[in-house]
């Protein structure tokens, strides 16, 4: 499992980077995919364990971007063994206080980045995917796609939509032995996060769950790894509920 050529969408904080350095200390090489951070993606980079790690540029809502950006990513590493469709946008707009105009920015760019932009990846990565049944696909979806989110229905709209694209997929690329799955956290202690675990919601958002706290991006991290290894082939189609039982589903 070393030696993986493994490209992260949205890998320049948060949960993203977290993912790159577990997969970096197992000895894979990372491709960090930012948008316009393109500090904090090479700051990322030279956390990494290991070497040979790059970063690749691509505004998720541009198709001709999206396909340039893995094309480079598979030129440099000759293949993409692995793809984490991490990368998404939260934009909060409520549909009783929100204007027209706002409504519509926010639906074009929460489901181009987060549903049409993570299926174009996946096309254009499936590209360079070996077919030998080490090849993975992970994408990061969330529990507001079976909660719902008042506030952000686009945002849990999008996470709804890539389950149902993660399962589709699933039984499409099979033949291929290429798996796919789906990770639903709920809160997780990252940069996006902070101004709502710091301020006076914070304590209500942490005893959503019975273990009164949010997820670590590091624990995230371990099981995506776990969701990308040949080990997991049987999971396929899968979603992992992944929010310290602060949301239960049936």
């Amino acid at each position: 499992m070393t030696n993986r050529a493994v490209l992260i969408t949205g890998g320049s904080r948060g949960i993203g980077a977290a993912i790159a350095r577990e997969f970096a200390s197992a000895g894979d090489r990372i491709a960090i995919h930012y948008v316009s951070s393109k500090r904090d993606a090479e700051s990322v980079v030279s956390s990494l364990a290991g070497s040979g790690h790059v970063t690749s540029q691509a505004d998720l809502r541009e198709p001709a971007a999206i396909r340039e950006m893995v094309d480079r990513v598979a030129a440099e590493f000759g293949k993409i063994d692995i793809l984490i469709n991490n990368a998404g946008i939260f934009i909060d707009h409520p549909i009783e206080a929100t204007t027209y105009e706002q409504w519509q920015q926010a639906w074009a760019d929460i489901i181009g980045v987060n549903l049409i932009g993570a299926a174009n990846v996946t096309w254009c990565a499936l590209q360079h995917m070996p077919k030998n049944g080490n090849s993975r696909i992970v994408n990061i979806g969330s529990r507001g796609a079976f909660r719902g989110e008042p506030t952000n229905p686009a945002y849990g709209a999008s996470k709804a939509a890539i389950v149902a694209f993660g399962q589709s997929i699933a039984k499409a690329l099979a033949p291929m032995q290429i798996g796919v799955t789906t990770l639903a956290p709920g809160f997780v202690e990252t940069e996006m996060a902070e101004r709502l675990l710091a301020g006076p919601e914070g304590d209500g958002i942490r005893a959503q769950s019975p273990f009164n706290r949010v997820a670590k991006p590091e624990e995230l991290a371990k099981a995506v790894f776990f969701l990308a290894s040949p080990d997991s082939e049987w999971a396929s189609g899968a979603v992992l509920d992944f929010n310290g039982a602060s949301y239960l589903r049936m």
